[in-house]
This record gives structure tokens, sequence and C-alpha cells, in this order.
């Protein structure tokens, strides 16, 4: 007999829900959309038209006919609603960055349930190949860029500085890449609108790059200790930039890895294996790199070391 679908809660309705959640969960035959909230009601109506709609996590979970959250929401919110969750017994999945800080991902891996974290770029296929690929190599260095247009993006409520907005990403591929934990870090740039930061990890050095002024691109490229190409995927770039400015719009790119990311959670929420599915430990190890970093640059670029007891809850 085929199981139920799991009931999905969906709490924020802003650009990532409009143009990703809610294609995936429609991609996924396993899932269902039974309820949405947001503070403001008239997004709810804009984006799920015939969804039971409702202005907060609180009064979503008290309604019922929900099995688990997504939580869309901006950071700050993350910790209050993942909490309304918890409290009700429900499995959730909290949207990038966990929280504004490290404190409060220490406490959002506290909860119980602890939620898991939407780093969905574990989902890229590309990406799962290249993690099996380096599995048995040391010593890498990885290089890891992210550059978008924030206006592009054109998000209702948040505007984060590359560093929470993107760079958390970065620092959790860095680690799940190398199945490794970060030792320390460096901030060699980091402003409102550009970040570089170097990562000391167990298995080798990092490179992360991200800009939110310019035309989209994502790459990963990974060499040995030698300097030789061990593997690279990337996607955007200024050609195809144009080619999408002028030509049709298509399914936004992000859809198949969040289609993964709730295969996976649906997986989990039944009791299942969540496969790739980032923890609340993974997301405090980035935040704590985030907070590193930004101590760094108070310090004037100079390297941070990272207390293993702090990357965890």
């Amino acid at each position: 007999m085929t199981a139920l679908p799991v009931r999905i809660g969906l709490v924020g309705c802003g650009r990532i829900a409009e143009r990703g959640w809610l294609p995936a969960i429609a991609g996924v035959e396993a899932a269902r959309l039974a309820a949405v909230a947001d503070l403001d009601t008239g997004r709810c109506r804009v984006v799920a038209p015939d969804t039971a709609a409702y202005g907060s996590a609180e009064e979503l979970v008290a309604a019922g006919g929900v099995d688990a959250l997504i939580i869309a929401t901006p950071a700050g919110s993350h910790l209050a609603d993942a909490q309304a969750a918890a409290a009700a017994g429900l499995p959730s999945l909290v949207e990038k960055p966990p929280t504004p800080d490290a404190a409060q991902a220490r406490l959002l891996a506290g909860l119980d349930p602890a939620p898991w974290i939407a780093f969905n770029r574990r989902f890229e296929p590309a990406l799962c190949r290249m993690r099996e690929q380096l599995a048995g190599d040391d010593r890498l260095q990885l290089k890891l860029t992210f550059k978008y247009r924030r206006a592009s993006w054109q998000a209702r409520v948040v505007a984060d500085e590359p560093l929470l907005d993107v760079g958390t990403h970065l620092i959790d591929l860095a680690r799940w890449l190398t199945g490794s934990d970060l030792r320390r870090v460096q901030a060699r740039v980091l402003t409102a609108s550009r970040l570089r930061l170097e990562l000391e990890l167990d298995r080798g050095v990092a490179t992360i790059s991200c800009a939110n002024n310019r035309p989209y691109y994502e790459g990963v490229a990974v060499r040995d200790a030698d300097g030789s190409l061990l593997a690279s995927a990337s996607r955007g770039g200024l050609v195809n930039a144009v080619r999408a400015r002028f030509g049709s719009k298509g399914e936004n790119p992000l859809v198949e890895s969040l289609v993964g990311e709730l295969t996976a959670f649906r997986s989990a929420v039944r009791g299942g294996n969540g496969g790739s599915l980032a923890t609340a430990d993974d997301g405090v190890a980035a935040m704590t790199g985030v907070e590193g970093a930004r101590r760094s640059a108070g310090l004037g670029g100079a390297w941070v070391d990272i207390s293993p007891n702090l990357l965890h809850h």
C-alpha cells in the first residue's frame, strides 16, 4: 500500500517559498502542501490561494492537520518558529541561515525534536558526485564561489549581507565535501556586498568568495595538495545570464535541489534515513564559522581559531 503523503505546513511566503518550496512540494508525490503561514496573510493568498492560511507558525500548528513544517521566514524568526514546531512534536526543516548568530543556533539545536537545516546545495547532483569522488583524498584545496544580484531576487523582507545570506551555504559545503570540521577562519574581505574567507579544515583548506552585486554564478573547484584539479562544478556565468535575460526563464535552478532535499526530509519525517540532510549541529558549525569570520574582520583579518567544543550544541 502506498504511504500517505507528508502534510507540509509552509511558514513564510516570501520569495524562497514562491520560487523554490512551492514548486518543489508540487514536484514530490510523497509530500502535500496542507497549510501556509505568514505575518502578511495577503501573501498567503497570493502564493497559495487554495490552501489553509494563518498569520503565524503558532496558529498553523494549533490548527492541526500537518505532519511537518518548512520554516522559510527571515532568520530572526527561525528560533521562535522552530520552537512552535518542537512544542507540538513536529519535525521541521529550517531555511538557511539557521539563525542570525551562533548562540541562537545552539538553542535551535537543543530543541526536541531538533530541526534539520535547509543547506540545499548538498542535494545538487554534481556536488553529490564530487563528494563521493573526494572521499579518499586528504589535504584538499577548495575554491567555492557564489555571486548573485540581490535586486534580481526581489526579496520582500530579507537583505542579509553575503556572509549570512550565502556564505553559510559555502561554509557548510566546505565541511560536507571534505567530511571534516573547521579549525580556523580568516576574513580577507567582509563588507555589505563582498566576502572572501580562508578556512582551514581537518582535511584541507578552502577559499570562499561571494558578492551580491554580480551576475549569477556558482562554482566549486577542488585540487589536491600538488594543485592538480580533482573535480569542479559550476552554474551560471555571464553568457548564461544574457541567455536567461533574452530567452525563456524556465524553472528556477534551485528547485531540483529542493526536490531532493524535500524527498530526504519526507523520509526522515517517516522515520527513515535523512541522507545528506544537514542537522541542527551542522547549523551550529556553520554559524560558528560566521561568528569566527566576524571576529577575524574585527581583528583586521587575523586568523581566528575555532574550538571543537563550539561546533556542537
